[in-house]
C-alpha cells in the first residue's frame, strides 16, 4: 500500500475499519504526507504531538465551517459540536474550559474511585450466568453511570443515550455519507430538547452537577456562557463522558484476552500501566483536526497558512520512530505517554476519569472470571474515528 492508496482507505466512510496497515504505509513516506492542496495528513509521534502543543494551530472552529460549508448551521449536530470546547478556539475556548474545569476537579474525580469501584462490583454481579455481552453489560453501563451521574441526568434516563450518541458522532468522522448526517441531525435535536428540560429542572432544583453548575454559569448573564454554548458543552461532556471509555473498555479487554498470558499478571497495581499501553495501540480515539494560522515547519514540511492538518492520533502510537515493536501489545514498555486523548490546550478534560474507570473495571473482571474468554470474535464498529467494539460476547468463567 502506497500513501495514496492508504488516505484513500481512511477517508472511505465505507473502509473496513482497520487502519493499521494504512499506517504503516504512512509511516514509511514520512511523519507528514500531502493529501491535496492545502490539505495533509500527520502521522509521526513528534510530529502529532507539536501540532496539538502549538499555540498557533486553531481548530475547526465556525470560521472554518463557514469558509468551507455554507449551510452547515442547517444540521444541529454540527452546530452543537462547533458551539462547543470541541470546536472553538481562544479566547472563546479558554473560557469554557475554564468553567467547565471548576467542575470537572482532579478532587471530583479521586473522589469517584470507591464510586466506580461499587458500580463495577455490581455490574459484574448482574451479569448473566455463562455467556453475556459485554458492550451491553459492562462497557457501556459503567461510563455512561458514571457521567450521568456527574452531569446530574436521571438514572432513568440513561437508557436513551447510547444510539443518540452512536448517532450524533457520526460527524466527527473525516467522512460521512448523507445518511449519517441525517441521523446526527435527528439525534442532536432530540438531545437539545433533552438538556432543555434538564436545565429548567436544575434550575428549579439545584444540584451538586455539571448541569447545575453551567447552567449558573450561563445564567449570570451570558458572559461567561452563551444559551448555545450551554446546549454544546452539555452534549459534548455526556458524549464524550462516555463514548471514549466504552471504546477504552472494550479495546482493553479484548487485549487481554488476545494476550491471556499477558492478563494473568494484571494486577490493581499494574492497571494504570496496563491502560497506558490499551490507549497506545488501540487509541479509542484514532483523529483530530487542526488548521495553521501561518506558514510553519511540521515534521520537516513546510505548510501554507490555512493548511489542514488531519492528525493521526492512532499512527502516532504506533510511530515505530517512537515506539519499538509497535504493533506488540507491550504493558511493560517504558515512557508511553500516548497521544490518546490530545495535548495541549485541547487535551481531554475528562482523560483522568476514563483513566480511572478502566484501572478499576479490567482488573476487577480478570479477577471475577479468571478463565474469561471471548464467545467467538467481537464485532467492530462501522467506524473509523471513533475505534471500538459493538458487540463484546464472552463465556464467563470462574
Amino acid at each position: 500500500m502506497d500513501a495514496a492508496e492508504a488516505i484513500a482507505m481512511l477517508l472511505d466512510p465505507r473502509a473496513n475499519h482497520e487502519p493499521v496497515p494504512a499506517y504503516a504505509a504512512l509511516h514509511r513516506h514520512g511523519p507528514v504526507v500531502q493529501a491535496g492542496k492545502g490539505y495533509y495528513f500527520v502521522s509521526g509521534y513528534a510530529a502529532v504531538a507539536a501540532v496539538l502543543r502549538d499555540p498557533a494551530m486553531e481548530a475547526y472552529d465556525a470560521k472554518r465551517l463557514d469558509a468551507q460549508w455554507s449551510d452547515w448551521r442547517d444540521n444541529r449536530a454540527v452546530a452543537l459540536f462547533a458551539d462547543s470546547m470541541l470546536r472553538t478556539n481562544p479566547p472563546q475556548h479558554t473560557r469554557m474550559r475554564r468553567l467547565a474545569a471548576g467542575v470537572f476537579t482532579a478532587r471530583r474525580v479521586a473522589a469517584l474511585r470507591e464510586v466506580i469501584s461499587a458500580q463495577v462490583d455490581e455490574i459484574l454481579d448482574a451479569l448473566p450466568p455463562g455467556e453475556a455481552d459485554l458492550v451491553s453489560h459492562l462497557t457501556y453501563p459503567l461510563p455512561i453511570g458514571v457521567i450521568t451521574a456527574l452531569l446530574g441526568v436521571p438514572a432513568a434516563d440513561r437508557g436513551r443515550f447510547r444510539q443518540l450518541a452512536e448517532a450524533l458522532t457520526a460527524v466527527l468522522e473525516v467522512r460521512w455519507t448523507e445518511e449519517d448526517r441525517r441521523r446526527a441531525h435527528d439525534a442532536a435535536l432530540e438531545l437539545e430538547e433533552y438538556f432543555t428540560h434538564l436545565v429548567a429542572l436544575r434550575r428549579a432544583e439545584p444540584a451538586d452537577d455539571l448541569v447545575t453548575a453551567l447552567a449558573a454559569a450561563h445564567d449570570a448573564g451570558g458572559e461567561q456562557l452563551t444559551g448555545a454554548e450551554l446546549m454544546g458543552n452539555l452534549v459534548l461532556l455526556l458524549v464524550a463522558g462516555f463514548e471514549t471509555t466504552t471504546n477504552l473498555l472494550g479495546n482493553g479487554i479484548v487485549l487481554l484476552l488476545d494476550h491471556p498470558e499477558l492478563a494473568k499478571r494484571l494486577t490493581p497495581k499494574l492497571a494504570p500501566a496496563y491502560v497506558e499501553e490499551v490507549l497506545r495501540i488501540e487509541s479509542p480515539v484514532q483523529l483530530t483536526e487542526r488548521y495553521t494560522s501561518r506558514p510553519t515547519v511540521v515534521g520537516g514540511t513546510e505548510l501554507p497558512a490555512d493548511a489542514e492538518l488531519v492528525l493521526l492520533l492512532g499512527a502516532a502510537n504506533r510511530d515505530p520512530a517512537r515506539f519499538p515493536d509497535p504493533d506488540k501489545f507491550n504493558p511493560f514498555r517504558t515512557e508511553l505517554a500516548p497521544l490518546s486523548f490530545g495535548a495541549g490546550a485541547h487535551y481531554c478534560l475528562g482523560a483522568p476519569l476514563a483513566r480511572l474507570e478502566a484501572q478499576i473495571a479490567l482488573p476487577a473482571l480478570l479477577r471475577r472470571f479468571p478463565d474469561l474468554a471471548l464467545n467467538g470474535r467481537p464485532t467492530r464498529r462501522p467506524r473509523m474515528n471513533l475505534r471500538g467494539w459493538s458487540s463484546l460476547p464472552v463465556k464467563l468463567r470462574k
